[in-house]
């Protein structure tokens, strides 16, 4: 069974194991992926984000989430629950519906934002297929 048959959009507790997955595994899941630091430095992309947004992971490797990659999340319902989350010193485990609107035509999606307290990277799931 591989990873992509394992793991999907909602599965719970999903924030610690997509940080034991390798690269090639997470290249495997059939939703977006985009990992990101205590900087908000993209850490990990995985191949189904690359190829849905039209962004190879060489570009988006250790640019910044926010402002560099998808200034389209840098808002209250996105960026702001983060900084809230990293303020409080609480985890975050949210899905949300969201309309992605940067280099492509608006396109409705579902986002899972994931972090929690200690954990090197956060994540931002995007699930296109509705």
């Amino acid at each position: 069974m591989n990873t992509a048959t394992v793991l999907s959009f909602t599965t719970p507790a999903l924030l610690g194991q997509l940080a034991q997955l390798s690269a090639d595994q997470l290249d495997e899941l059939d939703f977006g992926v985009i990992g990101f630091d205590a900087d908000t430095n993209v850490c990990r992309y995985n191949r189904t984000e690359s190829e849905a947004a039209g962004l190879t992971a060489p570009r988006v490797l250790g640019q910044p989430l926010f402002t560099n990659v998808a200034p389209c999340l840098n808002n209250f319902l996105v960026g702001q629950r983060f900084e809230d989350a990293e303020d409080g010193n609480t985890a975050l485990d949210d899905t949300i519906d969201y309309v992605l609107t940067l280099r492509m035509r608006p396109i409705k999606v579902k986002l899972r934002l994931l972090a929690e307290p200690g954990s090197a990277v956060r994540y931002v799931l995007v699930q296109r297929r509705l």
